[in-house]
């Protein structure tokens, strides 16, 4: 499979992108946000981190308008997979490929720690989507963050469809995979970390996967996504 990982000015996690992604056997390119390509149906679209035009507005505010995104958004519309990390996350949900905004931390402060994630209940076994695939019920991952904004809302109609449907796709938790308050870095409503589109081929996540793939970064627990992805585009060929 192949993936593409979109650009922007103030983009910097393009690079640990193209690096984990290279290190799981995938064939990664960058795509520079004025572009317009078509992309090719089996292509991962990634929306790294960073500060997209420095954050200005609102963090992707301004991004949702680049030329790419028009690009972006026909492949999700027509079942393409797609991940926004952090700042991704942030400019697919001002884009309206993802329900909710991400909000400053509760704690007013920007947060680089460590953090745990598990996959919620209800996108586990018949309901998993392509990013979870190949993640163990129950198992926690060890993936850090890094964001002012990470902080997720959305209207308890929202939350509770989100709910209903199993598009809530990961949860802070503790190491021990407890979901509890003390977990959560940023003041997320339901300890939300990932959501997942209606179709569920887009994901948005706060934390950070591409910084969790190699022993030599702290450890591996990120691949488990990027190895989902290559799974389920594996079954879908």
């Amino acid at each position: 499979m192949r993936a593409a990982v979109v650009v922007f000015p103030g983009t910097w996690s393009d690079r640990d992108c193209l690096y984990a992604l290279g290190r799981m056997g995938i064939e990664a390119r960058r795509v520079w946000h004025r572009e317009t390509p078509a992309f090719a149906r089996d292509e991962l679209v990634v929306l790294p981190g960073g500060f997209s035009y420095g954050d200005y507005l609102r963090c992707g505010a301004i991004a949702r308008f680049s030329p790419v995104m028009q690009a972006v958004r026909t492949h999700a519309e027509a079942g393409g997979l797609v991940i926004g990390i952090c700042n991704g996350f942030q400019i697919l949900c001002e884009a309206g490929l993802l329900p909710g905004a991400l909000m400053r931390n509760a704690s007013l402060q920007f947060r680089c720690v460590p953090a745990h994630l598990v996959v919620a209940e209800g996108v586990a076994a018949e309901r998993a989507s392509p990013f979870t695939r190949a993640i163990a019920l129950r198992r926690v991952l060890a993936v850090p963050v890094s964001h002012g904004e990470g902080n997720y809302y959305a209207d308890a109609a929202t939350l509770d469809a989100l709910e209903r449907e199993g598009r809530v796709a990961f949860r802070y938790c503790d190491a021990e995979g407890r979901v509890t308050a003390e977990a959560n870095p940023n003041g997320s409503l339901r300890n939300i970390a990932g959501v997942l589109s209606v179709g569920r081929n887009v994901l948005g996540m706060m934390p950070h996967p591409e910084r969790a793939c190699d022993a030599l970064l702290g450890g591996e627990d990120g691949n488990a996504i990027w190895e989902s992805v290559r799974a389920s585009v594996r079954v879908a060929a």
